[in-house]
């Protein structure tokens, strides 16, 4: 088949996330099929941005070929930004013909975070002169989401044109892919038929974690010389931001203070000065190190005993979760304290570490002090349990097949 991505903010991993698109791509290119992706020459997600002087200026990465599209530069998530999405769209819908006539796709993905790319999905979908199937993945929960977090009305124009695209693709997607395991309800609501919604969660690079890069030497000194103490090491990698609830966490620690315990904070964030405030003189039980790069992060595990992924209780978690920290933490293979309120609960389904009440500090001491008293072997026991998990279901090898699937389902 001849798929192609559209995704205004699809990256590699040189550029920087988002990272979906190609680690699919990747794969089904594997599998045999050639893959096309549309992005935009800036994301704010990216750490590099491709430098590109003219629209669908063709760029081949790992046999993928991305397509850039001019749209400048912005900052926050401001009227600049929209316009952008706008431009990006636009320019889609004026050439689709062009992008029919030089890429002949058989389907078409539209993945672009916000839903407007679904009218571009339709329309090269009506102009070709073969049957293109259509499918709509569903990252983030565009408009609800900037209504409900950002305290956008719903009235506000931008809202409108953004609900009514959503109601687009829910009524004219051949299939709705969603990250969210628990949203097909919604988009029942807006229009979708029951029968076109799929699960296709993220997962991790089985790659990545074979080789892993070794750790920087003062983490490595730290973290030996912790074990060395005797003390067991709880771990948090990743930005430090507050909707993670890490200021929950470091009250919990504090409260134990007589236990051997060390919470190690690995990574920067906007949040990380003010948690270093909230832990100061417990420094003996508190830690915060550099961040350092993902392909570090296995080697992580192989010095500590458990590691944290927490969040807030936000509405928006009703729809599920998809938290690439949690699937790197499985993959781990050390027990892991959850305190994330979602319908979806990896954490019991898989038997993979310790379950609590989010935003409760008595609940998170709990939960740790459950750990600490594991023996080692039953610590070992749900470690591998998550491992397994990833092994076997959540890792991009096995995410792209039951993708495939649906790209081939009712295609002949």
């Amino acid at each position: 088949m001849n798929i192609l991505i559209i995704n205004h903010y699809a990256g590699s991993p040189d550029m920087g996330m988002e990272f979906r698109p190609y680690y699919f791509a990747r794969e089904w290119i594997k599998m045999g099929h050639k893959v096309d992706i549309i992005a935009a020459d800036f994301s704010h997600l990216r750490r590099a941005n491709p430098q590109v002087d003219h629209d669908f200026q063709e760029e081949v990465i790992d046999e993928i070929h991305y397509h850039w599209i001019k749209t400048g530069t912005y900052e926050g998530n401001g009227g600049k930004r929209a316009m952008t999405m706008f431009q990006f769209v636009s320019k889609l819908w004026i050439h689709a013909k062009s992008i029919i006539a030089e890429m002949e796709p058989d389907v078409v993905i539209a993945s672009s975070t916000y839903p407007l790319d679904t009218y571009v999905g339709q329309r090269i979908r009506k102009l070709s002169k073969k049957k293109v199937k259509l499918i709509h993945e569903v990252h983030d929960m565009w408009p609800i989401s900037p209504v409900e977090l950002g305290g956008m009305s719903p009235k506000h124009p931008f809202i409108r044109v953004l609900q009514k695209a959503e109601n687009s693709f829910c009524k004219n997607s051949d299939v709705v892919v969603s990250l969210l395991p628990a949203a097909k309800n919604y988009f029942i609501e807006h229009g979708m038929d029951a029968d076109k919604f799929r699960h296709v969660p993220n997962g991790v690079v089985l790659e990545e974690w074979e080789n892993p890069q070794p750790l920087p030497e003062n983490l490595l000194k730290t973290l030996l010389k912790v074990k060395k103490e005797g003390k067991f090491i709880l771990c948090f990698f990743g930005s430090h931001t507050q909707s993670y609830a890490l200021d929950y966490l470091i009250d919990a620690v504090k409260e134990l203070e007589q236990v051997n315990l060390q919470l190690i904070f690995i990574g920067n964030g906007i949040f990380k000065e003010e948690l270093k405030k909230q832990a100061y003189g417990y420094e003996d039980s508190i830690l915060f190190l550099e961040p350092i790069p993902k392909a570090c992060i296995p080697s992580v595990f192989e010095h500590i005993d458990a590691s944290y992924v927490g969040a807030l209780d936000n509405n928006m978690f009703r729809f599920g979760i998809c938290m690439n920290k949690l699937f790197d933490s499985m993959m781990g293979g050390k027990p892991i304290l959850y305190a994330v309120k979602a319908p979806n609960n990896y954490i019991d389904e898989y038997k993979c570490g310790i379950s609590v009440e989010t935003e409760n500090v008595s609940a998170l001491k709990e939960g740790i002090l459950q750990l600490i008293s594991l023996s080692a072997e039953d610590r070992e026991k749900l470690g591998t349990c998550g491992r397994n998990a990833v092994l076997e279901y959540f890792n991009y090898k096995f995410l792209a097949k039951q993708f495939e699937l649906i790209l081939k389902e009712n295609m002949k």
